[in-house]
């Protein structure tokens, strides 16, 4: 029983109160050229900012220590890339514990932001091309793992051809939280909202595509 209660407990702390909130890509910015977006909202959310703004607790100023390098605002210190920026940048608040729930393999990635700003955004800015590596959990051992706490969990991708249209390679396609109970809470595109579903079957559903390779597990520190 008391299992059962701290479960209900956690699904309802970690971003409850955004669930039915919708679904807008690519949401914040700076409040100013080249992305005007507010630093922060509550109506809308997609993936990444779901996440963010849950792990700050609905402080602004939290939030921008996550989404950008050292806290500094601006669009060329935001933490774009959760493979080489975001995973890197906030390693004091998560790591990747992904081996500690299944076997594991690992995607290499190499991000070219110099050539996503210039094609994406038309800014011509000196980036290094950087190389990461993103140790997953395959999906056909993923669906059934059910952590004892609260998890970020990233849903991994092969290199499908992205870099053709934004520029450089990606491996995290998507992120949410997977809770103890089995649910997986995230802003979904498909629903137009942040939603509840089912971990397993949304896993189930991924494996269709032989281009999704699994998930990693970030525990939240």
């Amino acid at each position: 029983m008391l299992a059962g209660c701290r479960c209900a407990a956690q699904r309802d702390y970690i971003g409850a109160q955004y669930v039915g909130a919708a679904y807008l890509a690519d949401p914040l910015g700076e409040a100013a050229d080249p992305d005007s977006d507010p630093l922060m909202r509550f109506d809308a959310f997609d993936c990444t900012t779901f996440v963010e703004t849950v792990l700050a607790g609905g402080d602004v100023d939290r939030l921008t220590q996550i989404r950008y390098r050292n806290g500094e605002i601006g669009f060329l210190t935001r933490n774009h890339f959760i493979e080489t920026d975001w995973l890197k940048n906030n390693a004091a608040r998560v790591e990747n514990v992904s081996a500690n729930y299944g076997p594991t393999r690992v995607r290499r990635v190499d991000v070219d932001k110099s050539g996503w700003l210039r094609r994406v955004h038309g800014i011509d800015a000196a980036f290094p091309v950087v190389s990461a590596s993103v140790e997953y959990i395959p999906y056909s051992h993923a669906a059934d793992i059910r952590p004892a706490a609260p998890m970020i969990v990233l849903f991994i991708a092969g290199n499908s051809g992205k870099s053709a249209t934004i520029g450089t390679d990606i491996a995290v396609v998507h992120m949410g939280f997977l809770l103890p109970d089995g649910t997986l809470r995230h802003a979904s595109s498909a629903a137009g909202r942040v939603v509840d579903v089912n971990f397993a079957e949304y896993v189930h559903a991924r494996m269709q595509n032989k281009n999704n390779l699994g998930i990693t597990l970030v525990e939240i520190k």
